[in-house]
C-alpha cells in the first residue's frame, strides 16, 4: 500500500476515536512506556505535543518533571527540528503547524537526549515509521548516530506488519501502545 493511502487511513481512524477513547488509551501507552527501564534510567526526555488524535503525552511530562529529567520539546526550525528544554507546559505555544511548540532558549541536538518519543501515523513491527510527509524527524535523527533510545509512541491500529521503507527511514528502538511493546534494541 502507497505510504498516501496509510496515512490517509490512519488519519481517518484517529479522527474517529471519541475523546473518552483517545484520553483512555493514550494513558494505557503512556503507563507502559513509563514502566521501560529505557525511560526510567533516562535523564534527558523528548516529547511531542499531541495533534488530530495523537496518543497524549501530559502524564509523560508530569512524571519526568517529578523524577527530575530535563525535559525537551521539539520546534520547527528553518530546515531541522530542534529541541527545547521545556520546565512548564505554560511554556508551549502554538507553531508554524499549528502544533504546540517551545518557546525557550536552551536547545540541544537529537544525540543528547537520552529518550527521544517521537509521533507518528503508522509504526511498524521492525520499528520504521509513518509520520506526516515533511521529513522533519528523519532529518532531525539522521544525525544521532545511534545515540539514545527512539520510542515510537500510537494506538493499536497503526501497528502494521509492514511499512514501505527508503533509505533514509530511522528505525526506533520501541513502538509502545495501550496493549503491546514492540521492542527492537540491539
Amino acid at each position: 500500500m502507497p505510504k498516501h493511502s496509510i496515512r490517509e487511513r490512519m488519519l481517518a481512524e484517529r479522527r474517529h476515536l471519541a475523546p473518552a477513547t483517545c484520553f483512555s488509551r493514550s494513558l494505557l501507552a503512556q503507563r507502559r512506556l513509563l514502566q521501560t527501564p529505557e525511560f526510567q534510567s533516562a535523564r534527558t526526555v523528548g516529547l511531542y505535543s499531541p495533534i488530530m488524535n495523537e496518543v497524549f503525552t501530559e502524564t509523560l511530562f508530569e512524571v519526568a518533571r517529578d523524577q527530575g529529567k530535563q525535559i525537551l520539546y521539539p520546534r520547527v526550525g528553518k530546515d531541522l527540528l530542534e529541541f527545547v528544554v521545556v520546565e512548564d507546559r505554560k511554556e508551549l505555544v502554538h507553531g508554524r503547524f499549528g502544533v504546540l511548540e517551545p518557546i525557550g532558549q536552551v536547545v540541544l541536538v537529537a544525540a543528547d537526549i537520552d529518550f527521544l518519543v517521537i509521533p507518528g501515523l503508522a509504526f511498524d513491527l521492525s520499528g520504521f515509521r509513518l509520520g506526516y510527509g515533511k521529513g522533519c524527524y528523519d532529518r532531525a535523527l539522521a544525525q544521532r548516530a545511534g545515540r539514545g533510545v527512539l520510542a515510537g509512541l500510537c494506538f493499536d491500529f497503526q501497528v502494521l506488519a509492514q511499512l514501505p521503507t527508503e533509505l533514509h527511514d530511522i528505525r526506533l528502538d520501541l513502538v509502545l501502545t495501550e496493549s503491546r511493546t514492540i521492542n527492537n534494541i540491539r
